[in-house]
């Protein structure tokens, strides 16, 4: 007994040694740690005031400390940054669907401003800016240097006025300026139509409106046409689509979906992370859906082609989207600014994030240009049959009606072979849906 005391009182004054002896450095590195981050605030503050003696320029102290914050941000990835009153005041206007300016979603690369897309029939749109080019000026002006936000305020301005960007393009040898006319930016985040036997839903972004108008745009062209009976599915065109709210992201996929995970958002602590699910009822009844995107859909866009991919609830057409895969909180600041930080990324159902790898088409389609030319007569690619020959023999085997009905099937598919030179991708998007209604009705 006395031999087991005499051990365990060893044993304890070991372990007190022991962890004396582990605690005491990191103990010791933790108060490195703080007096180095001490220390650089001195010299963030002794670098502050020799600019503010010594600088060739009287400096705005306001200005300077802004531009040091956003410096800060900006330095940790592209989509962090500061929020200047007047920056925080617009960027709530523009989720609320319209905004001044020339239509399109920027981010930043290697100094430049890229364009992510422009949005549909914008000024940006009109005058062909396309996804993937640089903004290297801006009326004559290098954007070398400049944030994200500063080149931002320099392409605003009041409707009306011309802006003129220098801009470079894969594969064009040399930049070129286009000169654009400002304009006041009314979001139609939805656009509903029917095309054939299929009913298009083109979404441009995903504002505070976005899913009410998705609703009432498919029930409004559903009733149009007799009832989903009449229809041989739907096809969802997120291509251009720049991103936006996430709780619209969830409400459109879950627009589609009966039950499952939509998207999952992991951030640098357990309690950061969300799981978003999908809830009874799909406002299509599941009919099938051909879901369009390309390189200009970026963030919410491919949460809801993420989603909708993963769960086989649609095929997914055309080519990589972007791959935005961070989620960004805007975490207003005193003194009315605000600041946007990165502060998880979301996965799609299947457990993989899309950052910097953006969504994989089911089917990969490029756009094709359309072949067609003034000079082509219309009559060139006209079939020539049996039917013409002199003398040939009638088909009176149909009635009147069989044949209306087969003229109007021929029309829709005409309709649909020259919608291939105006839109190759929509068109490919037509023919899944029409060919997945002829196997089922077979």
């Amino acid at each position: 007994m006395k031999k087991y005391w005499i051990t365990a009182v060893f044993g304890a004054i070991a372990g007190v040694f022991l962890t004396s002896q582990f605690a005491g450095p990191i103990v010791a590195q933790e108060n490195d740690r703080t007096r180095t981050t001490y220390e650089q605030l001195d010299l963030f503050g002794d670098i502050f005031e020799r600019i503010r003696a010594a600088y060739v320029e009287e400096v705005d102290d306001e200005e300077l400390i802004e531009a040091a914050i956003n410096g800060m941000l900006t330095s940790l990835d592209p989509h962090s940054s500061y929020l200047p009153p007047k920056d925080y005041e617009e960027m709530q206007i523009d989720t609320s669907g319209e905004y001044g300016g020339l239509g399109i979603e920027v981010t930043q690369e290697e100094g430049f401003v890229k364009v992510v897309t422009p949005m549909d029939d914008t000024p940006a749109d009109r005058a062909g800016i396309m996804a993937g080019d640089f903004i290297t000026g801006i009326n004559g002006e290098s954007v070398l240097g400049l944030t994200l936000n500063e080149a931002v305020e320099m392409m605003k301005g009041p409707a009306g006025e011309e802006i003129t960007l220098t801009i470079f393009r894969e594969g064009e040898e040399e930049p070129f300026d286009v000169t654009i006319v400002r304009d006041i930016i009314e979001l139609t985040a939805v656009r509903v139509r029917t095309e054939g036997r299929a009913i298009v839903i083109r979404i441009t972004s995903f504002t505070e409106k976005t899913y009410d108008d998705l609703a009432e745009g498919i029930r409004t062209e559903v009733e149009a046409n007799g009832g989903l009976e009449n229809i041989d599915g739907f096809v969802l065109d997120l291509r251009n689509n720049p991103g936006g709210l996430l709780s619209q992201a969830i409400a459109v996929s879950d627009a589609f979906l009966e039950e499952g995970e939509i998207v999952s958002t992991r951030g640098r602590y357990p309690e950061n992370s969300d799981r978003y699910n999908a809830r009874p009822g799909d406002l299509t009844d599941g009919k099938p859906l051909v879901v369009l995107i390309n390189g200009g859909s970026a963030s919410a866009s491919e949460i809801v082609a993420g989603a909708l991919k993963d769960h086989h609830r649609a095929i997914v057409v055309g080519t990589q989207s972007f791959g935005k895969g961070s989620v960004q909180t805007v975490m207003p600041l005193q003194g009315d600014g605000a600041m946007r930080l990165t502060t998880a990324l979301y996965y799609t159902p299947s457990g993989r994030s899309i950052q910097g790898l953006g969504v994989m088409p089911d089917i990969l389609v490029e756009q094709k240009p359309s072949t067609q030319t003034e000079d082509d007569d219309e009559n060139d690619n006209r079939r020539f049959s049996e039917a013409d020959l002199r003398g040939s023999l009638a088909n009176d085997s149909l009635t009147e009606e069989e044949l209306d009905q087969l003229e109007a099937e021929r029309l829709e598919l005409e309709e649909v072979a020259a919608r291939r030179d105006e839109d190759y991708q929509l068109a490919y998007g037509i023919d899944i849906l029409r060919s997945l209604a002829v196997v089922g009705n077979r």
